[in-house]
């Protein structure tokens, strides 16, 4: 089996070193190089191939922003960013990830449990591993337009939509991938939408607040992160917390609540679509549509396929031919239970058609 060669891309020679000693510990994985800033990565890139790179988003010389530009002209490669655990570290990750980075790792603020966590040396592995799958072909086709879309339809929206009574609700996950299609179906959504959309990303603690606020920038609907205990309303966007599972259930006739859970992992992560989901399948309405997009695994799947036995839901995944990475999506069709499956700039006009607006 061929191995998977990897590009460091770090101005500390710890982190260097440390990322290199980690990931060699999985045999399919071979650090060819490990380099201080973004020049000597681009001169490195200019004769050679490798499969993915890690890139350091602060660095002196050429900064990571700069050099993933520069990655995307001259060789595009699947790129995992590193970032530390900020405001302004979630803000440089989205604008990688806006440009083609593929996934990131949050970088401890004590960098030595990079080294003494399991998790977190799994989790390095793991996304070098995933990363090394993506063709960046896929990466560029979604990339999001650099516009804003006004937000003045939702603040003129009449009220009595958004505190209505929740007769439909949609649940969205996804993973690696999931920002920018998450940009692709939120902001294309009526101002006027007249259910609640709970979603889950697969995404650390620190970065859910800064892709709630980036959403809500360029939607005509309400994004936050979901707080617990807060009452659902139509047309909001609510984003499970990056360390907690997000759920619903009813306290009287059409009305919803947030709950968010604290327990542990469910299909491996937390928070978990699939816990979205089975949460749903207690709430009171059968008007409900789930929607599983681009991500690694299956998380989503089993409870989606539960969700199906018990309610009339309906269920759209995202087509392969627009995935970053086609696993979640496969393993929802795999079921035999899915009912629609569309390319990715598809899913909002459906949306909005199923409810109306």
């Amino acid at each position: 089996m061929q191995s998977i060669k990897v590009l460091i891309v770090d101005d500390s020679a710890f982190i260097r070193k440390m990322l290199k000693d980690l990931l060699e510990i999985d045999a399919s994985i071979k650090v060819v190089a490990a380099v201080k800033n973004g020049k000597e990565a681009i001169e490195f890139l200019e004769s050679s191939y490798v499969d993915v790179i890690t890139l350091d988003v602060e660095m002196p010389v050429m900064d990571g922003i700069a050099t993933l530009k520069e990655i995307m002209r001259v060789r595009p490669t699947p790129v995992v960013m590193l970032s530390s655990l900020t405001k302004e570290g979630a803000e440089m990750t989205f604008k990688a990830l806006d440009l083609g980075a593929v996934n990131f790792l949050a970088k401890p603020t004590n960098i030595f449990k990079i080294s003494s966590s399991a998790d977190i040396q799994d989790s390095i592995i793991d996304k070098v591993k995933e990363a090394s799958k993506v063709r960046v072909n896929k990466i560029a086709a979604i990339r999001p337009k650099d516009n804003k879309i006004s937000y003045t339809e939702s603040s003129s929206m009449n009220s009595s939509i958004k505190n209505s009574d929740i007769k439909k609700i949609v649940a969205i996950g996804t993973s690696t991938g999931g920002p920018r299609a998450l940009q692709e179906v939120i902001s294309n959504l009526s101002g006027s939408f007249p259910a609640p959309v709970l979603i889950v990303q697969h995404m650390p603690k620190g970065f859910t607040k800064s892709l709630a606020d980036r959403l809500d920038s360029i939607s005509r609907i309400r994004v936050k992160e979901a707080e617990d205990n807060e009452i659902v309303e139509n047309a909001t966007v609510y984003i499970a917390p990056g360390d907690r599972h997000l759920k619903i259930e009813a306290f009287s006739k059409n009305k919803y609540r947030i709950r968010l859970d604290d327990g542990p992992n469910v299909s491996g992560h937390k928070p978990s679509v699939d816990a979205l989901f089975y949460s749903l399948c207690d709430v009171p309405t059968n008007d409900i549509i789930t929607v599983i997009m681009t991500g690694m695994g299956a998380d989503g799947a089993k409870a989606m396929e539960q969700l199906k036995l018990i309610k009339k839901s309906t269920t759209i995944v995202e087509d392969e031919s627009t995935c970053v990475v086609f696993g979640m999506p496969k393993s929802a069709i795999a079921t035999g239970k899915v009912d629609k499956i569309l390319p990715l700039n598809k899913i909002a006009a459906e949306l909005n058609k199923m409810l109306g607006v």
